[in-house]
């Protein structure tokens, strides 16, 4: 299923999205409820039924529904709400580019234990314009991800068994400022700051029932679903990036399982991959500069146009537009 929520009379609206169109659920259905917030926290009451609604969709034998064009409305994140959201540092060619580029060894603690940390969950949005700060723009970046988005209650939950509480999957653009986020983590926190502004999703959720053709097994050593997933990063229509899901050396299951670990998990949560290999500017302009000192740096700049690509997700379009009234932070003085 591809489900998106959008901005209607002021409130989020779940609806499903087919050829360009989107039919709101309750309108589909009745039982089906009118939130993902309330799909996801009802989840096994309403799968099955809006399953159901797919295929009669995808059979085109809802011919009395009239949907509305996905272009005439504002898309939000598909969990417009999320109690909370985490981001992983699953992908180990990332790691070691990054860490390379910084005259660093790969740091073996990697390959023992995925890690995650904590992003502003009210600060989530869909696609179009994300407003930045002055500081902001102090070497601006994307990151190039995918999430998973928690459809149960759970805790204490098995690697195994924990593909089973994943409503779907959607594209992540974790957003930097990396100069905050530098700064920050010279004294051993974060990255918080630099992150804390906005972090973009969607444009839909794929439930894992649609995304079942491009399973593939995961990395050796390691449990959970794995899927072979291009994914692809354009700013102002040029290719900056490529890579694929399958990649992810920790796989979302992994994720949860330490994630849940003597902590409950809700229906709503979301936890990202982290960057994929290529994935960010960061990482292209580091290894870019150890080949050429003479390399220019490529940061985001107000009004670049960053897409996401990712197969079977869509592409999550966003512009950068600058708030030109906002003071620095970094600039003021103590």
């Amino acid at each position: 299923m591809n489900l998106i929520s959008y901005l209607k009379d002021g409130h989020d609206q779940l609806a499903f999205y087919h050829k360009g169109y989107l039919y709101d659920a309750d309108d589909m259905q009745p039982q089906l409820p009118a939130t993902m917030s309330m799909f996801l926290n009802y989840w096994d009451d309403f799968i099955n039924i809006a399953q159901l609604v797919h295929e009669s969709l995808l059979k085109g034998t809802y011919t009395n529904k009239k949907g509305i064009a996905v272009d005439d409305v504002q898309i939000l994140c598909p969990v417009p709400m999320p109690n909370s959201t985490r981001d992983g540092y699953a992908f180990r060619e990332h790691v070691a580019n990054a860490r390379r580029n910084r005259n660093l060894p790969m740091i073996p603690e990697f390959d023992q234990y995925p890690v995650f940390y904590f992003t502003n969950h009210n600060s989530v949005q869909g696609p179009g314009k994300v407003i930045c700060m002055p500081d902001h723009f102090e070497k601006l970046d994307f990151e190039l991800e995918v999430a998973i988005v928690i459809n149960r209650q759970c805790k204490n939950v098995p690697a195994e068994d924990a593909d089973n509480y994943i409503a779907g999957l959607m594209i992540m653009n974790d957003l930097s400022a990396r100069t905050l986020q530098m700064e920050e983590m010279l004294l051993n926190l974060g990255p918080a700051k630099g992150k804390d502004f906005a972090t973009a999703f969607g444009p839909t959720l794929i439930t894992l029932d649609s995304l079942a053709t491009f399973e593939v097994p995961c990395h050796p050593n390691h449990v959970g679903k794995s899927w072979n997933l291009n994914m692809k990063a354009f700013v102002n229509s040029v290719q900056v990036s490529a890579g694929n899901l399958k990649d992810m050396n920790w796989t979302f299951a992994e994720l949860i399982e330490r994630a849940s670990y003597g902590v409950t998990l809700y229906p709503g949560d979301i936890i990202g991959s982290g960057t994929v290999g290529t994935g960010c500017f960061l990482e292209l302009n580091g290894t870019a500069k150890s080949k050429d000192p003479n390399f220019k740096e490529q940061w985001l700049q107000a009004g670049d146009t960053i897409i996401l690509e990712v197969d079977a997700l869509g592409q999550l379009v966003n512009t950068i537009d600058r708030d030109e009234n906002s003071f620095s932070i970094r600039n003021r003085k103590k």
